[in-house]
C-alpha cells in the first residue's frame, strides 16, 4: 500500500452519517501487501465521555477506547485490517480444439511472472502435484524453521450452465512446475482433457494464486468442431415414382 494513507483529521459527523475513506493500493511487486485503517473519533468540544473503562471492563470495549488520566473515556477506535493482492495483467486466451465425440489430451505451459521467491523458498525444479493445490518440497532455513511456496488454482466459469457443461467434459491437473531464479519467472505446466460430446464454443479462466501473494488468470477457449459423419446412406431407386425404403439400426453409446 501506500506509505502514505490518506491522513484526515477534522472530520466532523453528525449522528448515523456514514464515513468514506479511500484508499488507494499501488503494488510493485507479486505479494501480499497488509495494512490497516485506524478510526479514532473524539467529542468536536474537546471533552472527555464521562463512562469510565476500568479492569473489569468488557476486554473489546477495553481494546477499542483511548482513556484520560482521570479514567474517562477520551476517545473511540475502529481498526479494520486490509489485504491486498496484487493481479497480473491479463493474459491472451489459450485456444484448446477438439473434434466433438472425440478425445484431446494437451499439455498447455503457462508463465507466472513476477513471483516472490525467498532463497530458501526455491525447491529444484520439475516438483510434480495433483489436484487443486500444489505445495512444494519444504527446504530448511538457516534458523530452523520451515518455508514452503504454495500454489492454488481454480477454474472460473462466466455461467452456471457453462460450468455443468465443461466439468463434465474437461480435466485438468498441474504435473509440472518450473523455478527459474534470475528471471523470477515459474513455469507451471497443466495436463489437459478435453472430451466433448457435441459441438459447443465456450470460455472459462483458469485463476492461479500463490500463498506468497499474487494471483494470475489465464482465459482458456474450448472449441469443440462438428463430428465426423457416423455413416453413408444409400437408397437404391426401384423405379419412377416408386418407393423406396432402406432400414438401419442406432445404437446408444450409453446403454
Amino acid at each position: 500500500y501506500h506509505s502514505n494513507l490518506f491522513p484526515l483529521a477534522g472530520i466532523r459527523l453528525a449522528a448515523k452519517e456514514k464515513l468514506e475513506i479511500p484508499v488507494l493500493f499501488m503494488p510493485t511487486e507479486m505479494k501480499i501487501y497488509k495494512a490497516v485503517v485506524v478510526i479514532h473519533v473524539m467529542r468536536e468540544d474537546g471533552e472527555n465521555w464521562s463512562s469510565e473503562v476500568t479492569a473489569e471492563s468488557n476486554t473489546d470495549l477495553n481494546r477499542n477506547v483511548t482513556v484520560a488520566e482521570n479514567g474517562e473515556t477520551r476517545g473511540i477506535l475502529w481498526i479494520y485490517p486490509i489485504n491486498g493482492t496484487p493481479e497480473a495483467p491479463q493474459q491472451k486466451p489459450v485456444v484448446i480444439r477438439c473434434q466433438a465425440r472425440q478425445r484431446l489430451e494437451q499439455r498447455v505451459e503457462l508463465l507466472l511472472i513476477g513471483v516472490m521467491l525467498g532463497e530458501t523458498a526455491l525447491p529444484s525444479a520439475g516438483n510434480s502435484a495433483a489436484g487443486g493445490t500444489d505445495e512444494s518440497s519444504t527446504p530448511e532455513v538457516p534458523d530452523g524453521s520451515s518455508a514452503t511456496l504454495e500454489f492454488l488454482y481454480e477454474m472460473r466459469y462466466q455461467s452456471d450452465e457453462i460450468k455443468s457443461q465443461l466439468e463434465s467434459w474437461v480435466g485438468m491437473q498441474l504435473v509440472e512446475k518450473e523455478w527459474d531464479r534470475e528471471s523470477r519467472i515459474v513455469t507451471v505446466v497443466f495436463n489437459v482433457v478435453f472430451a466433448p460430446s457435441k459441438p459447443m464454443r465456450n470460455e472459462a479462466t483458469l485463476a492461479i494464486q500463490c500463498t506468497a501473494g499474487g494471483l494470475w488468470k489465464f482465459p482458456l477457449l474450448f472449441v469443440a468442431t462438428e463430428p465426423e459423419v457416423d455413416d453413408v446412406i444409400n437408397i437404391e431407386a426401384v423405379g419412377l415414382n416408386k418407393e423406396s425404403i432402406v432400414g438401419f439400426k442406432l445404437t446408444s453409446q450409453t446403454r
